[in-house]
Order: structure tokens, then C-alpha cells, then sequence
């Protein structure tokens, strides 16, 4: 069974109640489960999530509540991965084999059926890749970031790339914070998801953008504005 898994934690502190919050007339949550279905990727779409609120727009929305997340992974100490375990052997003690396993963020609304397609397609090219993930190159060169020291003074991370044309740096890129498809081994085995056994989904940066606080969620919906209206 492939599964798509969408973590929805109720205690959200900067921007409380975020995974059900209205963006553009809908819960955030309800883009993710729009787009896992959208992909033709899954046999199963759930919510893990310790909040019956969220579950029941989860489930107003499409998606499924199989279990209430448990207490002892729902607190601000828990990781994804954690969640994502629970998950796959919740699922195989109830009599269900899991071949391959998306987590999909409840908090990205710029997400797109196309998107999981092309990443499970980038998980089965080749046995030896583990996990698959989106991905956006950084705006500005990282290699000549800058820093500042306790009195104020500028310095440069890396001052050896001073002088050289942005051009002639090599691109880097940073994790979109959307999905990550993986086998189920390499969930339950916490492998490491940014490693040379991944791949990356590369998405313009028009369709990037982290929620995590009351500015980001403002310049999310203008950003999603803009493309809805054709001029992003």
C-alpha cells in the first residue's frame, strides 16, 4: 500500500489553530489532502493528528482519521519521523502491508498533485534511492553569506568567495518543507532524508515559502494571490 501520511499537530503556537486556519476561503489542511488525491499516488490518504477538530475537517475533506495521534508523540519533543513510524506499524499490526510512504505537510497550500507524481516517479527510477523530497534553490549565493559578531562587526562565512562573480558559485538549494516521499524501511529505520541516497524535486521559487509565522502566513497569501490571478 502506498500512504500518504499528513501530520496536523493541534498545538500550534505562533499561528494558533494553523493547520485548520482559513487560506483563501478553505483550511489550510484541506490543499495537502486536495493534492495527494490529485496525484493518483495513494491507495490511503490520512491525518495523524492528536486534535479532534482537525480531524474532523480532515475527514469533512476527504482524508482519513484512522487512530488519535497518541500523547507521547504530540508534544513539542516530537519529530516527524516519530509520527511517520507510528504511522507505518499502526497500519502493519492491523493486518496492512506499506510499501512506499509521503509525508505531506498540512502547511503547504503551493503543493501540487503533479508534484507527488513526479516524486514517487523519482523514488522508483532506481532501487538504491531511499527518499525523495521538494526542493528550491536559495535567492541569493550562500557562499557569500554574512554574519554578525556580538559587537556588530560584519564578517563574511566563507571570505574566500569575496571577490568571486555570483555566477561562477556553484547553486545551492534548501529544503522546501512540502513533502518527502520514502521507502517505509528507510522511515522505520530513520535514515537520514537529506543524504546522497535521496533525490530532490526542484520547484520554482514562486512555489516555496515556509508558514511558520504570522508574516509568512501574509506573504503566503499573497503569493497565492498572485498566482491564482495569473501574475506569479
Amino acid at each position: 500500500m502506498k500512504l500518504a501520511i499528513i501530520p496536523a499537530r493541534g498545538g500550534s503556537k505562533r499561528i494558533p489553530r494553523k493547520n485548520i486556519k482559513s487560506f483563501h476561503g478553505k483550511p489550510m489542511i484541506a490543499y495537502s489532502i486536495e493534492a495527494a488525491y490529485k496525484s493518483g499516488c495513494f491507495d490511503k490518504v490520512i491525518v495523524s493528528t492528536d486534535d479532534q477538530e482537525i480531524a474532523d475537517v480532515a475527514l469533512e475533506h476527504g482524508a482519513e482519521v484512522p487512530f488519535i495521534r497518541p500523547e507521547n508523540i504530540s508534544d513539542d519533543n516530537a519529530t516527524t519521523i516519530d509520527v511517520i513510524h507510528h504511522a507505518i506499524e499502526w497500519y502493519e499490526a492491523n493486518g496492512t502491508d506499506v510499501s512506499e510512504v509521503c509525508c505531506l505537510y498540512a502547511t503547504a497550500p503551493f503543493v501540487t498533485g503533479e508534484d507527488l507524481s513526479r516524486g514517487y516517479e523519482a523514488l522508483c527510477e532506481n532501487d538504491d534511492v531511499r527518499f525523495v523530497f521538494s526542493a528550491a534553490t536559495f535567492s541569493f549565493p550562500i557562499q557569500r553569506a554574512l554574519k554578525l559578531s556580538e559587537d556588530g562587526k560584519v564578517n563574511m562565512f566563507n571570505p574566500e568567495n569575496a571577490m568571486t562573480r555570483s555566477q561562477d558559485l556553484e547553486e545551492a538549494y534548501h529544503d522546501a518543507g512540502q513533502f518527502y516521499w520514502g521507502r517505509k524501511i528507510a522511515f522505520l529505520n530513520k535514515e537520514p532524508i537529506f543524504a546522497p541516497h535521496s533525490r530532490m524535486v526542484i520547484l520554482p521559487r514562486t512555489r516555496v515559502q515556509d508558514i511558520d509565522t504570522p508574516e509568512d502566513w501574509l506573504f503566503a497569501e499573497s503569493l497565492f494571490h498572485l498566482q491564482q490571478t495569473g501574475n506569479a
